[in-house]
């Protein structure tokens, strides 16, 4: 249970991000249902390269793993992140090729 409570925090939060970045700078914004799918891909993905870095998840406040409170914020914000970085990158790969 505390693993799919995990994940839903970092694909909701990945899509925040990406939903946020695409409203920020339009330029990079994939549209709703792109930035979306793209910001919750990388709000896992972003979530698990923070935790190969070693103190990374102490410093934002927690292990990164478990159902404590520094944890989970731990998780949103790397999922925060991370969908927004893979949500620009994945908008300026469409401009590159598009051209």
């Amino acid at each position: 249970m505390e693993a799919i409570i995990s994940i839903v925090i970092q694909l909701v939060a990945g899509a925040v991000g990406g939903n946020g970045l695409g409203a920020a700078a339009k330029n990079l914004s994939l549209g709703t249902t792109g930035n979306t799918i793209a910001g919750a891909i990388g709000g896992v993905g972003g979530t698990w390269l923070a935790g190969l870095v070693p103190g990374l998840a102490g410093l934002l406040g927690g292990a990164g793993t478990g159902m404590d409170a520094g944890a989970l914020v731990s998780q949103g914000v790397t999922g925060l992140v991370g969908g927004g970085i893979l949500t620009a990158v994945a908008a300026a790969v469409k401009k590159a090729t598009a051209k």
